[in-house]
Protein backbone atom coordinates (compact mmCIF):
# COMPACT_ATOMS: atom_id res chain seq x y z
CA UNK A 1 0.00 0.00 0.00
CA UNK A 2 1.59 3.65 -0.86
CA UNK A 3 1.92 6.38 1.68
CA UNK A 4 -1.27 7.93 -0.05
CA UNK A 5 -3.44 4.94 0.43
CA UNK A 6 -2.29 4.60 3.81
CA UNK A 7 -3.59 8.31 4.56
CA UNK A 8 -6.30 7.73 3.22
CA UNK A 9 -7.29 4.87 4.34
CA UNK A 10 -6.15 6.05 7.96
CA UNK A 11 -8.36 9.38 7.68
CA UNK A 12 -11.28 9.14 5.41
CA UNK A 13 -13.84 8.81 7.91
CA UNK A 14 -12.89 12.37 9.01
CA UNK A 15 -12.36 13.45 5.30
CA UNK A 16 -15.72 12.64 4.99
CA UNK A 17 -17.11 14.29 8.40
CA UNK A 18 -15.21 17.14 7.25
CA UNK A 19 -16.94 17.45 3.73
CA UNK A 20 -20.50 16.31 5.03
CA UNK A 21 -19.67 19.62 7.53
CA UNK A 22 -19.26 21.75 4.59
CA UNK A 23 -21.86 20.41 2.50
CA UNK A 24 -24.52 21.32 5.41
CA UNK A 25 -23.61 24.93 5.30
CA UNK A 26 -26.84 26.11 2.59
CA UNK A 27 -24.52 28.71 1.54
CA UNK A 28 -26.73 29.97 -1.38
CA UNK A 29 -25.23 33.14 -2.76
CA UNK A 30 -28.33 34.64 -4.95
CA UNK A 31 -30.30 34.70 -1.80
CA UNK A 32 -30.04 37.46 0.69
CA UNK A 33 -31.34 35.36 3.89
CA UNK A 34 -28.53 33.02 3.35
CA UNK A 35 -25.45 35.73 3.81
CA UNK A 36 -24.80 34.69 7.29
CA UNK A 37 -24.63 31.18 5.90
CA UNK A 38 -21.55 32.46 3.17
CA UNK A 39 -19.44 33.77 6.77
CA UNK A 40 -20.00 30.29 8.21
CA UNK A 41 -18.44 28.45 5.39
CA UNK A 42 -15.90 30.82 4.62
CA UNK A 43 -14.90 30.72 8.47
CA UNK A 44 -15.25 27.27 8.22
CA UNK A 45 -12.73 26.70 5.24
CA UNK A 46 -10.22 28.84 7.14
CA UNK A 47 -10.12 26.44 9.70
CA UNK A 48 -10.22 23.38 7.31
CA UNK A 49 -6.95 25.17 5.65
CA UNK A 50 -5.41 25.89 9.15
CA UNK A 51 -5.82 21.82 10.44
CA UNK A 52 -4.56 21.08 7.13
CA UNK A 53 -1.38 22.50 7.57
CA UNK A 54 -1.33 26.03 6.07
CA UNK A 55 0.51 28.51 8.07
CA UNK A 56 -1.91 31.25 7.06
CA UNK A 57 -5.58 31.39 6.61
CA UNK A 58 -7.61 34.78 6.54
CA UNK A 59 -11.18 35.54 5.39
CA UNK A 60 -11.60 38.58 3.27
CA UNK A 61 -14.26 41.25 2.90
CA UNK A 62 -15.69 42.12 -0.13
CA UNK A 63 -18.31 44.46 -1.38
CA UNK A 64 -20.50 41.33 -1.74
CA UNK A 65 -19.72 37.45 -0.02
CA UNK A 66 -16.55 36.95 1.47
CA UNK A 67 -13.29 35.16 0.28
CA UNK A 68 -10.82 32.38 2.15
CA UNK A 69 -7.40 32.52 1.63
CA UNK A 70 -4.62 30.37 3.16
CA UNK A 71 -0.96 29.26 1.88
CA UNK A 72 1.25 27.97 3.14
CA UNK A 73 5.58 29.00 1.50
CA UNK A 74 8.24 26.48 1.96
CA UNK A 75 10.64 28.19 -0.07
CA UNK A 76 10.18 31.28 -2.28
CA UNK A 77 12.57 29.88 -4.43
CA UNK A 78 9.97 27.35 -5.51
CA UNK A 79 7.46 27.66 -8.06
CA UNK A 80 3.89 28.56 -6.08
CA UNK A 81 0.41 26.71 -6.88
CA UNK A 82 -2.69 28.88 -6.82
CA UNK A 83 -5.81 26.66 -5.97
CA UNK A 84 -9.41 28.27 -6.89
CA UNK A 85 -12.55 27.30 -5.67
CA UNK A 86 -15.70 28.23 -4.82
CA UNK A 87 -17.65 27.76 -1.40
CA UNK A 88 -21.04 29.28 -2.89
CA UNK A 89 -23.68 26.63 -4.11
CA UNK A 90 -26.91 27.60 -6.56
CA UNK A 91 -30.85 27.37 -5.05
CA UNK A 92 -32.74 23.78 -4.26
CA UNK A 93 -35.79 24.91 -6.19
CA UNK A 94 -37.77 23.07 -6.36
CA UNK A 95 -37.24 21.43 -3.37
CA UNK A 96 -40.18 19.21 -3.19
CA UNK A 97 -38.22 17.23 -6.35
CA UNK A 98 -35.46 16.11 -4.04
CA UNK A 99 -35.25 12.79 -2.81
CA UNK A 100 -33.46 13.59 0.32
CA UNK A 101 -32.90 17.34 2.19
CA UNK A 102 -30.56 18.59 -0.38
CA UNK A 103 -28.41 19.96 2.49
CA UNK A 104 -27.98 16.34 4.34
CA UNK A 105 -25.61 14.60 2.46
CA UNK A 106 -26.61 10.73 1.76
CA UNK A 107 -24.10 8.15 0.56
CA UNK A 108 -26.02 6.16 -2.16
CA UNK A 109 -24.05 3.41 -4.25
CA UNK A 110 -20.65 4.88 -2.96
CA UNK A 111 -21.92 8.47 -4.63
CA UNK A 112 -22.75 11.53 -2.35
CA UNK A 113 -26.13 13.21 -3.07
CA UNK A 114 -26.71 16.69 -2.15
CA UNK A 115 -26.55 20.47 -2.75
CA UNK A 116 -22.97 21.28 -3.58
CA UNK A 117 -21.59 17.92 -3.13
CA UNK A 118 -19.64 17.85 -6.76
CA UNK A 119 -19.94 21.67 -7.09
CA UNK A 120 -17.78 22.73 -5.79
CA UNK A 121 -17.43 21.52 -2.24
CA UNK A 122 -16.06 17.52 -3.36
CA UNK A 123 -13.75 19.08 -5.82
CA UNK A 124 -12.08 21.46 -3.42
CA UNK A 125 -11.95 19.27 -0.46
CA UNK A 126 -10.13 16.64 -2.51
CA UNK A 127 -7.73 19.60 -3.20
CA UNK A 128 -7.20 20.61 0.64
CA UNK A 129 -6.57 17.07 1.50
CA UNK A 130 -3.95 16.66 -1.18
CA UNK A 131 -2.86 19.49 0.36
CA UNK A 132 -2.86 18.16 3.73
CA UNK A 133 -1.34 14.81 3.17
CA UNK A 134 1.91 16.25 1.66
CA UNK A 135 2.09 18.45 4.65
CA UNK A 136 1.58 16.28 7.19
CA UNK A 137 4.04 13.41 5.37
CA UNK A 138 6.62 16.25 4.37
CA UNK A 139 6.38 15.58 0.52
CA UNK A 140 5.34 19.23 -0.33
CA UNK A 141 7.47 19.95 -3.58
CA UNK A 142 6.08 23.25 -3.48
CA UNK A 143 4.36 26.41 -1.96
CA UNK A 144 1.19 26.08 -2.37
CA UNK A 145 -2.07 28.89 -1.92
CA UNK A 146 -5.60 28.29 -1.71
CA UNK A 147 -8.46 31.07 -3.02
CA UNK A 148 -12.19 30.01 -2.02
CA UNK A 149 -14.95 32.79 -3.19
CA UNK A 150 -18.44 33.12 -2.28
CA UNK A 151 -19.81 34.79 -5.55
CA UNK A 152 -19.28 32.30 -8.30
CA UNK A 153 -22.57 30.77 -8.78
CA UNK A 154 -23.63 34.89 -9.27
CA UNK A 155 -20.94 35.59 -11.82
CA UNK A 156 -17.81 36.44 -9.27
CA UNK A 157 -18.84 40.34 -9.85
CA UNK A 158 -16.69 41.55 -7.09
CA UNK A 159 -13.54 38.72 -7.67
CA UNK A 160 -11.96 40.76 -9.84
CA UNK A 161 -11.64 43.83 -7.31
CA UNK A 162 -10.21 41.46 -4.65
CA UNK A 163 -7.78 39.83 -7.08
CA UNK A 164 -6.93 43.48 -8.39
CA UNK A 165 -6.53 44.40 -4.88
CA UNK A 166 -4.01 41.33 -3.48
CA UNK A 167 -2.05 41.16 -6.48
CA UNK A 168 0.93 40.49 -4.45
CA UNK A 169 -0.72 38.00 -2.50
CA UNK A 170 -1.94 36.11 -5.14
CA UNK A 171 0.61 35.74 -7.19
CA UNK A 172 1.69 32.30 -8.56
CA UNK A 173 3.07 30.55 -11.29
CA UNK A 174 0.01 27.98 -12.06
CA UNK A 175 -3.46 27.96 -11.14
CA UNK A 176 -5.51 24.69 -10.39
CA UNK A 177 -9.23 25.00 -10.77
CA UNK A 178 -11.15 23.43 -8.49
CA UNK A 179 -14.82 23.29 -10.68
CA UNK A 180 -14.01 21.13 -13.92
CA UNK A 181 -15.38 17.57 -14.04
CA UNK A 182 -13.54 14.21 -15.41
CA UNK A 183 -14.05 12.68 -18.86
CA UNK A 184 -15.65 9.07 -17.23
CA UNK A 185 -15.78 7.70 -13.29
CA UNK A 186 -12.21 6.41 -12.53
CA UNK A 187 -11.01 8.47 -15.11
CA UNK A 188 -8.88 11.35 -13.99
CA UNK A 189 -8.82 14.65 -15.73
CA UNK A 190 -6.92 17.47 -16.69
CA UNK A 191 -8.78 20.70 -18.26
CA UNK A 192 -6.13 23.25 -19.67
CA UNK A 193 -9.11 26.35 -20.97
CA UNK A 194 -12.46 26.80 -19.76
CA UNK A 195 -14.93 28.18 -22.46
CA UNK A 196 -16.23 31.45 -20.30
CA UNK A 197 -19.32 33.20 -20.73
CA UNK A 198 -20.99 35.06 -23.16
CA UNK A 199 -24.46 37.21 -23.17
CA UNK A 200 -26.71 38.59 -26.19
CA UNK A 201 -29.99 40.24 -26.21
CA UNK A 202 -32.91 39.70 -29.12
CA UNK A 203 -35.46 41.70 -29.46
CA UNK A 204 -38.41 40.34 -31.47
CA UNK A 205 -41.26 43.13 -33.00
CA UNK A 206 -44.24 42.47 -34.85
CA UNK A 207 -47.69 43.80 -36.41
CA UNK A 208 -49.33 45.68 -34.13
CA UNK A 209 -52.85 44.05 -35.09
CA UNK A 210 -54.15 40.73 -35.17
CA UNK A 211 -53.57 38.96 -38.44
CA UNK A 212 -55.73 36.16 -39.60
CA UNK A 213 -53.74 33.25 -40.77
CA UNK A 214 -55.63 32.75 -43.74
Amino acid sequence: MTLINQYIEKNKERFLDELFGLIRIPSISSLSEHKSDMYRAAEYWKQLLLDAGASRAEVFETDGNPVTYGEKIIDRGLPTVLVYAHMDVMPVDPPDKWVTPPFEPQVRDGRIYARGANDDKGQSMMHAKAFELMVKTGTLPCNVKFMIEGEEEIGSPNLGKFCEQHKEMLKADVILVSDTSMIAPGMPSITTGLRGLAYWQVEVTGPSHDLHSG
